[in-house]
């Protein structure tokens, strides 16, 4: 077998093992979370840093327009990543662990949804997100890897897969983020029938 082999091999049985972490138990509360913000109109926020941010954007998109295809209207979902020029001004005016705070200071209202997106739950923008998102009265969610670091112990519902590789933790982002778009979708098919 060559490196190639071994590390597709590899890649798929870290992949499979992520999946069956404990964590897993924990999306169908979020996937609850995501209904119930549909149905009353909340907003959803997410944000993340790098390969997070990219599917913090990814997402939005999805369940924006792709989850509402058999309902007729997606969910209100936005991504705090996607503005370059809210981000570099935030940045520069206030500091770079500010960028998601203040968009949710302005923007967030209670009963919202915020949901981050990062590996090592570290980065003190997304701590802070976390932080102002518990002040404002949102139901906060993270997605984490690694020792889950400090939005472990801030999120309300934090989901920690306790694995070691990044690639692996950003993966389970949209894999989750996936999962609960059919969730939604197959739920909607199934109350038509």
């Amino acid at each position: 077998m060559g490196f190639m082999d071994q590390l597709i091999s590899d890649y798929s049985d870290r992949l499979t093992k992520a999946l069956s972490l404990p964590a897993i138990k924990l999306v169908p509360h979020l996937a609850e979370a995501f209904k119930k913000v549909w149905d009353t109109k909340k907003t959803i926020y997410l944000c993340g840093n790098g390969g997070s941010a990219g599917n913090a954007n990814h997402l939005a998109n999805d369940f924006l327009y792709g989850a509402g295809v058999t309902r007729g209207i997606g969910l209100r979902i936005e991504s705090l990543s996607a503005n370059p020029a809210v981000l570099t001004c935030l940045a520069n005016d206030l500091g770079y662990e500010e960028v998601y705070a203040e968009q949710l200071r302005v923007k967030a209202d209670p009963g919202d949804v915020l949901l981050v997106f990062s590996g090592s739950g570290n980065s003190p923008n997304v701590v802070r997100a976390l932080e102002i998102g518990n002040k404002l009265g949102m139901e906060t969610f993270a997605i984490l890897g690694f020792s889950g670091g400090k939005c472990k112990d801030i999120a309300k519902h934090p989901l920690h897969f306790a694995i070691n590789d990044m690639q692996i933790a950003e993966d389970l982002q949209l894999i989750i983020g996936h999962m609960i778009m059919q969730w939604l979708c197959d739920s909607e098919d199934k109350s038509k029938n």
